[in-house]
């Protein structure tokens, strides 16, 4: 067969991997001067190599046993960034070693039901109050992050005096040396004002530093620091199309140094329709939501519990919003249609039980003549 033929063969044994293969293997071959120049006919086992060597770069892995075309992704990533145009949501795409690489940041969304811990000591180092350490993005409507440009000062903690108004003694005004200085709000939810002195001792203040952090306006105690972000609300991490879903779930914890062990924890592909896929550990987020489209009013990645969520199919998803007395009128007529099946099939056996056993009487028959 000669050389020329063979990407034309090849593309109709691969279907949809066709152009992808025959360009990659026409590469290969101006590449090579014995397969190019013609200099002697290539033997069976150099197509083969160059055949697998075409095969591995022009696939892209997107789970356990299952691949798809680089041209496809591409083309997928395409639409994906032009819904994207303007926003830091794009994506972008690399090759290292003839490996297609996709990178850039993925939206989150959080489904948690039960408090997750944070943990508030970063090995050694302590952490300090900005909520650059503790910011949720956008997503989770919590204070925004603003870097520490030196060293934060003790803030100087004032009170007001409480007056006779019972009102106006749940009311505290904090006042701090430095502009720079983090600053420490007070909800009416958090303690109650005790009538003191004007000013703190340095022990107090630094105490209050220490131990005291607020999300969402609400503060909590690092020695009891658990939280539970609203349902639906949404974060990002930067992340490429070869981390696996496991590699994706430590990255997030570790973002928001949430102490819950990963084992607890699942992606979750999320469909309007109500379907609900769970990702496998060796499935890869970034390819998944590329390949599932860039609409989030379609489908969105949450994070939930493993033991708090049942996967939900798509035949199942298609009936799970109407209401009962729909789905009963469905369940009665599958109901009859079943019914009508077994009636076809019990007839039908009972003609041919009848026709073997007129059988046997006419076999019997013929050796009681004989």
């Amino acid at each position: 067969m000669h050389s020329a033929h063979f990407p034309l063969l090849i593309g109709r044994r691969l279907g949809a991997y066709s152009i992808g293969i025959s360009s990659t293997l026409q590469g290969s071959i101006r590449a090579e001067p014995s397969l190019a120049q013609g200099q002697g006919r290539p033997s069976h086992g150099q197509w083969d190599e160059h055949m697998e060597h075409s095969l591995e770069t022009s696939l892209v892995p997107c789970g356990k046993d299952k691949y798809i075309s680089k041209n496809e992704l591409l083309s997928h990533l395409k639409n994906y960034n032009l819904y994207y145009e303007g926003l830091n949501l794009q994506l972008r795409h690399r090759e290292e070693e003839e490996e297609l690489i996709v990178e850039g940041l993925l939206n989150i969304f959080w489904g948690l039901r039960r408090p997750i811990r944070l943990q508030m000591q970063d090995d050694n180092e302590r952490i300090r109050p900005p909520p650059s350490s503790t910011s949720w993005h956008s997503g989770c409507n919590l204070l925004t992050q603003r870097p520490v440009a030196k060293p934060a000062t003790i803030p100087d903690i004032q009170i007001t005096e409480a007056e006779d108004n019972p009102t106006s003694t749940e009311e505290e005004e904090i006042k701090t040396t430095e502009d720079d200085t983090p600053q420490l709000m007070r909800t009416r939810s958090d303690v109650g004002v005790r009538r003191r002195g004007n000013q703190r001792t340095p022990g107090e203040q630094r105490r209050i530093k220490r131990h005291r952090f607020s999300i969402n306006g609400h503060f909590y105690n690092h020695k009891t620091s658990v939280f539970t972000p609203a349902y639906g609300s949404v974060t990002n991490v930067r992340i490429n199309s070869t981390m696996s879903t496991p590699q994706v779930l430590k990255l997030l914890l570790n973002k928001f140094k949430i102490e819950n062990p990963a084992s607890e924890f699942s992606l979750y592909m999320v469909h309007t329709s109500g379907e609900k896929r769970k990702l496998k550990d060796t499935d890869y987020p970034l390819i998944a939501r590329i390949l599932h489209g860039p609409c989030e009013q379609v489908s969105k990645v949450f994070l939930m519990e493993k033991d708090q969520v049942e996967e939900v199919t798509y035949d199942v998803a298609q009936y799970i919003k109407f209401e009962m007395p729909v789905l009963s009128s469905f369940i009665e007529k599958l109901k009859e249609e079943e019914d009508r099946e077994v009636d076809k099939l019990m007839r039908r056996y009972t003609s041919l039980r009848v026709l073997i056993e007129q059988r046997l009487q006419d076999l019997a028959r013929c050796h009681a003549t004989m």
